[in-house]
């Protein structure tokens, strides 16, 4: 049975990383026409209520249902507001938000100050490319059970410009999200195959291309060391895509996502 070490550190993404600063929020005792300004202002569909320079509630698009305009935020208002901690876990965050059903979670201060919101997108956003240790492990497991080998794992910096990748496309929009956790110090570890004469990159390919972009040249990576010299099945893939270098992978806008253009050709033809 492989031994799993103590390479796994825990995740250190939190809600402060991916919140958004600038927040609209509304004064609980403006009017339901204030906040149906806003809406129509900002395309938000909720905000943060504060009185007295702290968060008193949320109100929501649904909370003005049959309101009449002239309808005191207080009196419409969702008082129930669960908040978040600037150094909360964004997994923690995921399940209240999740399981809440809530959309947003305003996040505030120890003197119940706003200083940021955090949505359902942002969560979504920071799990893109999730490295957990059952996905290595799992890939372990799978190596040994096609080639019958013992992989060792250990943890280290690769070089980037050395990675023969295995996927010929990504996306533009996580591309930028993976630049973002770089900056911040964030991005989660390539995973690698190293056997006699190659580099092989098999998950983290969105980090990897921003890594280049950013001029960064080694990052940190779960590195699979095989000292067997078998072609794998995703190097066949490789060739047969014709991928040598990262220079190779196709970068797409997202509104060129297959699925994207499937709806598309649904609405149309439907």
């Amino acid at each position: 049975m492989f031994r799993q070490s103590n390479i796994f550190i825990m995740d250190k993404k939190k809600v402060k990383d991916y919140m958004t600063y600038d927040v609209v929020t509304v004064d609980q005792h403006g009017t339901v026409r204030d906040v149906i300004e806003a809406i129509k202002k900002t395309h938000h569909d909720g905000f943060p209520v504060i009185g007295s320079n702290e968060v008193v509630g949320y109100i929501s698009a649904r909370d003005l249902l049959f309101a009449h305009p002239s309808t005191p935020v207080e009196q419409v208002m969702s008082r129930h507001l669960i908040v978040a901690d600037p150094d909360m876990s964004i997994n923690d965050a995921a399940r209240v938000i999740f399981r809440s059903g809530i959309q947003k979670l305003p996040v505030v201060n120890e003197e119940n100050k706003l200083i940021g919101i955090i949505s359902n997108a942002d969560v979504i956003r920071s799990q893109i490319e999730h490295v957990s240790p059952e996905k290595v492990f799992k890939f372990i497991e799978t190596l040994k059970k096609l080639y019958g080998m013992e992989p060792a794992l250990k943890r280290g910096q690769v070089q980037i410009n050395a990675l023969l990748p295995t996927q010929s496309k990504i996306y533009e929009d996580e591309l930028e999200g993976r630049m973002y956790e770089i900056k911040k110090g964030l991005a989660e570890p390539l995973i690698v195959v190293r056997r006699p004469g190659r580099l092989i990159l098999v998950d983290g390919h969105h980090r990897a291309i921003a890594a280049k972009r950013l001029g960064i040249k080694n990052l940190d990576a779960y590195i699979i060391e095989i000292e067997d010299d078998i072609e794998l099945g995703m190097e066949r893939t490789a060739r047969t895509l014709n991928l040598k270098t990262l220079d190779d992978i196709k970068v797409l806008d997202y509104a060129r996502h297959p699925l994207v253009a499937l709806t598309h050709r649904l609405v149309r033809h439907g």
